[in-house]
Order: structure tokens, then sequence, then C-alpha cells
């Protein structure tokens, strides 16, 4: 009997990382979620998956801390143990983060540091230690941002580190192949969520402004998102390595 395949998505307790875990396991994936501080919210997440049919557990992750990854793996590691006789899974999907905005000549460099601690050092220290508990053949999916192809003010700090962890997908997906581990970066466009306080979704002027700068007209919602992601874990993906998918509704083309 064939094992099911298991993906980890971090910050999946809400937003799209909740939208992300939801349709992996409607494609029959069984899921571990990470959250930081909401443990009610990834309860209902793991409810829900589980309601589904699938198993699923929640585990509390600083992702900007990279001294707390090896207790997080080893804790999984322990579950994946005790449901499956082994700790390994399939997939690893890095979307744990959060927002700034910021101009540039105003950005602190305590700021910096804590962007650049969750979205670049926290992705790249969290793949390397999840390398031993990843199943040859596997994925890992990095969440990236339009804000890596186009400037939009404020957003300097966010975007340069998006963009840095789009050419590190590259190096992933080049030093990995040989495990047949493929390695892919999903970048959303403005999504209506409450990241960076829902601003996309409760600025009235922002959201239509941005809709009018995307092809299709309106501002993405978090299960344009989650259903890519799946994808990409799917056997149909399995031949798509070190790309970069912009899932933005055509938004400054």
């Amino acid at each position: 009997m064939q094992q099911n395949k298991i993906a980890l998505v971090t910050g999946g307790s809400r937003g799209l990382g909740k939208d992300m875990a939801m349709r992996l396991a409607e494609k029959g994936i069984d899921v571990m979620i990470t959250y930081n501080s909401r443990q009610d919210e990834a309860g209902k997440v793991v409810s829900a998956i589980q309601a589904m049919g699938r198993r699923a557990a929640a585990f509390q992750l600083d992702a900007g801390n990279t001294a707390t990854f090896d207790a997080m793996l080893q804790q999984a590691g322990a579950w994946l143990e005790a449901q499956y006789g082994t700790a390994h899974f399939d997939f690893l999907i890095n979307n744990a983060g959060t927002a700034l905005y910021t101009p540039f000549a105003e950005t602190t460099e305590e700021a910096f540091d804590t962007i650049m601690n969750i979205h670049l050092k926290g992705v790249y220290f969290l793949t390397q230690k999840a390398l031993a508990y990843l199943n040859d053949g596997g994925r890992i999916i990095n969440i990236s941002s339009g804000l890596a192809r186009f400037a939009f003010p404020g957003s300097s700090a966010y975007g340069a580190m998006k963009g840095a962890v789009e050419v590190l997908t590259r190096y992933m997906a080049k030093e990995l192949g040989a495990r047949g581990i493929a390695a892919n970066v999903v970048a959303p466009g403005a999504i209506e969520t409450d990241f960076g306080g829902g601003r996309v979704r409760d600025n009235k002027e922002m959201n239509a402004q941005i809709a009018g700068l995307t092809a299709l007209g309106r501002v993405g919602l978090p299960e344009d998102i989650g259903g890519v992601v799946a994808f990409l874990c799917s056997e149909d993906g399995r031949w798509i390595n070190g790309q970069r998918i912009e899932v933005s509704g055509g938004m400054m083309l």
C-alpha cells in the first residue's frame, strides 16, 4: 500500500498558507502546518483537513529565529514517525512571512534585519535543516511576490528579500536535482488577506488601483494561489523545476 504524500506548509494557520494547506489536502496530501502565535487558528485548519479524511498536525515556529528550527523539525519528525513509521515528508512550502511598508530612506536596520531573518535567512536555513527529513523526489516551493518584479514604493526591503529567494530557489533546484527534488517559486500579486494589516483588502482606493493595474480586472483572492501550489506538488507538475510562476492575474504587464 502506497503511503500518502505529506506536505509541510509554514505559516499555514491563515491567509494564503491556510488555502495552500486546504488545497493540498483536497489533492489527497496529508498536511503539517506551522503557526507563529495563533494556535487557535492553526487548530481550526487541522480540524478542517481532518474532516476531509486527511491527517494533519500543527507546530509552533518562529520563522525568523533559526534557533527554533531544529526543535520544530524534531517535533514534526516524531509526529510523522508515530503516524507513518518514518520521519520523512515530501513537500516543503516556505510560505510564512510578514509585511513591511516603509520608504527606503526611512527603513531602519532593525526592521531590515527582521524581514531578512523571516524571508531569506529563515527560508535558507529551514530548508537546509529540512533536507534530512525530505524524501528524494520531493518538492520545495518558495513563496515570493510580484514585488520582486515590479516596484511599489515602500517595499524595498521586502521586495529585495523576495528577489533573493528567487535566486536561491534556482540554486536549490540545481544542487538538489541529484536527489530528484524540484524547487520552484510561486509569486502572488496583491491578494485580499489580513497580510500587512489587511490593507489590500480593506483600503478601497488601493484595491481599486490594483484592480486597474491587473489584466483580469480585480485583486487576487487566497483561493487563487493555493491551487497553483497544490499543482506543483502533483505528479502533473513533476517536470517544472527552477521556475518562477507569478500568480497575479496579469498585474503590471
